[in-house]
């Protein structure tokens, strides 16, 4: 059942049951309202009866014009005596007259109901003395107030009626404005399943509700999310090609000078398999580095832990300072700074660091690891051949280099930094860029402690 039939029939059953409780509630209050009012009637009625001098002492009781004067149409008035005989009457509604004399000595009021009418009676004892000699019946038939009471029924069900049906227009309008950018967002994710092009929809006019335009913004920035992950997957698979393509061209082409000429050529023979060698493991490194990238696309990539920077910081630069006999200066504002994070992910982020700074500067590298308000700020700084400023935006995208010749020189696939990038991303970190042309440059992580 769709979601706009659920919230019609939803509405509709509230409505019924609603308007259900509400005629109940109107029928019976306007019922006892009624009831109470004509029951003050027949009171004051028979409170003026009692007034009268002949029926207050029992005399006469029997004169034909004794009751004449307090008759109406729909009643009955009469006297009972003590053996249930009726002295004296007033009245010509036949369904009253044919009601049974029964004397009683108390006061009583109540309603029966005769032939489908509502009757109303109230009886009164009259004394002489301490004795009770007779008693005064008054009897009210109710057929106006019935009739008004259907009146009434009548009314309250077509307005509910009414109700009910403008409910149900009501709703379904409502609930086709509701539905109508749900339905436009299937619409559109079906268009996108079969055309394979994603596209936005277009914001509706302002008389939209906030919740539902939050809604198709937050679609079309899922679309423009997508959109630009496509194209920068394109754009992967489109360096990751140029970038495969040469080294494999290059094994290729020394692979054929081999066969052609390197059985005879012992020059020849040893270029081809110096190139070779050293394109494989381009190729090789090239491979390694997309797949720790595609790796690194995952969010469960990163394991914290609570570590000290300052000491993976030393034994990094201990090892890097023999593995390449270059100095490394380590300056640490306190002796431990202890942070959460992947130990190993920032230890490898400081390798690409390195790294770069090791092949494109002859000079000392200077590490620096500070702490200012749960902010653990770590910059490496060395005073090589810089980055122009314009080439700084684009140093953490793939495949970038500032100079794809020189890069390629040193060995580079151009995938070092944009892991690097994904490292401080997933670490909630920033990482701010200071380079100038051969007087070095100045890269600054900053992470949130997180002492854990």
């Amino acid at each position: 059942m769709t979601l706009r039939k659920r919230f019609t029939l939803f509405t509709i059953f509230w409505l019924i049951f609603i308007l259900i409780l509400f005629n109940i509630f109107v029928y019976f209050y306007v019922i006892k309202i009624t009831t109470e009012s004509e029951e003050e009637v027949i009171a004051n009625k028979v409170n003026l009866m009692l007034e009268n001098p002949r029926i207050q002492s029992g005399r006469g009781l029997n004169t034909p014009e004794l009751l004449n004067e307090y008759y109406n149409v729909n009643e009955m008035i009469r006297i009972i005596v003590p053996n249930n005989r009726v002295v004296n009457i007033t009245g010509s509604d036949p369904q009253l007259l044919q009601l049974p004399a029964t004397f009683e000595i108390q006061h009583h009021t109540g309603m029966i109901t005769k032939g489908g009418e509502r009757i109303l009676f109230m009886r009164v004892p009259l004394t002489d003395g301490n004795r009770v000699i007779a008693m005064l019946e008054v009897n009210r038939i109710l057929d106006e107030l019935d009739n008004y009471l259907q009146v009434l029924v009548a009314a309250l069900s077509v307005t509910s009626g009414g109700a009910i049906l403008f409910a149900i227009f009501g709703t379904y309008w409502f609930t086709s404005r509701l539905t109508a950018p749900i339905q436009q967002m299937v619409n559109t994710m079906r268009e996108i399943d079969r055309s394979g092009k994603l596209r936005q929809i277009e914001l509706a006019s302002r008389e939209e509700s906030p919740e539902l335009l939050q809604l198709v913004r937050a679609f079309n920035q899922m679309i423009g999310r997508l959109d630009r992950t496509f194209e920068k997957q394109k754009q992967f698979v489109a360096d990751a090609s140029h970038e495969l393509k040469t080294p494999l061209t290059v094994i290729s082409s020394y692979a054929g000078m081999l066969k052609r000429w390197g059985r005879d050529d012992e020059t020849l023979r040893d270029e081809a398999i110096e190139a070779i060698d050293k394109e494989a493991t381009r190729l090789q490194n090239l491979t390694k580095s997309m797949l720790m990238l595609a790796e690194a696309e995952q969010e469960d990539w990163i394991k914290a832990d609570l570590f000290d920077v300052v000491q993976m910081v030393d034994e990094l630069s201990t090892m890097l300072q023999t593995t390449f006999a270059r100095p490394i200066r380590v300056k640490a504002m306190s002796k431990s700074v202890r942070m959460v994070g992947d130990k190993d992910k920032i230890r490898q982020l400081l390798v690409i660091l390195l790294d770069n700074a090791i092949k494109y500067s002859k000079e000392p590298i200077d590490i620096t690891v500070s702490l200012n308000r749960h902010i653990v700020k770590i910059e490496v700084k060395d005073k090589g051949m810089g980055i122009p400023e314009n080439e700084i935006p684009h140093l953490f995208e793939r495949f970038y280099r500032v100079d794809g010749a020189r890069s390629r020189a040193t060995g580079g696939v151009g995938l070092g930094l944009s892991i690097a990038k994904r490292i401080i991303d997933l670490h909630e970190g920033k990482v701010d860029v200071f380079s100038l042309p051969d007087l070095g440059t100045t890269i600054t992580l900053q992470f949130k402690q997180r002492k854990g």
